[in-house]
């Protein structure tokens, strides 16, 4: 195991020329834990987060990483204003039409679900405490897991969503149900007009291509894609005509 100090500036050497984390926001705080190291403190992007448990897991010796970093929420929201706007956008997607929704706020957000599905139909159990959403249930395909996840991170007061769900039957993980997944968000999404955009996504490595009218529509489509689980980076080309 590296010494404390060593781990904290090989982390800073590798975020310090990466210009998707902001320098004067993102705080970024490193410790160990038994063995394993412990990131917290608060970000300013999806991004950034991703990236630095990315850099993180990739130093030498780190065996494992508690992940307490949360990201500055767009809006200032209680629990339960989460939890009310998270359940309305899950019941009103037609994706989660036919699905049992559960939810709980405050309290430990690592116990078991609240409740138990009433019909062996799917299921999502989900908890808000602290801004930090935690996602639990059984749902049919990974594509249903994601979209939960980005419609939990659109919440503007959300501080972080742990996405728990579990799939069955068990689906394999692919570059082209990552895209699949992309391309639905992306559509879903009402601040974006995705008709002009592209993506492609190899090794879990989405790239973005095509033409928005802004450069806030541009960011936007880069945090949509950093909100889908299990993608490890995204390399933003889109062309913004009005800079």
């Amino acid at each position: 195991m590296m010494k404390l100090s060593e781990l904290r500036a090989r982390l800073h050497a590798a975020l310090e020329h990466d210009l998707r984390v902001n320098h004067h926001l993102d705080r970024i705080e490193a410790q160990y834990e038994g063995d394993a190291v412990v990131l917290a403190g608060e970000v300013s992007s999806i991004a950034a987060k991703r990236l630095a448990l990315e850099a993180v897991a990739a130093l030498p010796g780190v065996v494992g990483i508690i992940d307490r970093l949360h990201v500055t929420p767009s809006e200032a929201m209680g629990d339960g204003a989460i939890a009310d706007h998270l359940q309305r956008a899950l019941m009103s997607d037609s994706v989660f039409g036919f699905f049992e929704v559960h939810r709980s706020v405050g309290g430990p957000a690592d116990v078991g679900p609240v409740n138990q599905p009433r019909s062996g139909q799917p299921y999502i159990v989900f908890r808000v405490a602290d801004g930090v959403v935690t996602l639990e249930g059984e749902v049919p395909s990974l594509t249903h897991k994601r979209l939960a996840g980005v419609l939990a991170w659109w919440v503007p007061g959300s501080r972080d969503v742990i996405n728990g769900l579990g799939v069955e039957p068990p689906e394999q993980d692919t570059d082209d149900e990552i895209l699949d997944a992309l391309r639905m968000v992306l559509e879903k999404d009402p601040l974006l007009n995705a008709t002009r955009l592209g993506a492609s996504c190899k090794d879990s490595k989405i790239r973005l291509g095509g033409v928005v009218r802004t450069a806030a529509e541009k960011s936007l489509a880069e945090s949509d894609a950093w909100a889908l689980f299990a993608v490890d980076d995204v390399v933003n080309e889109i062309q913004v005509l009005h800079p």
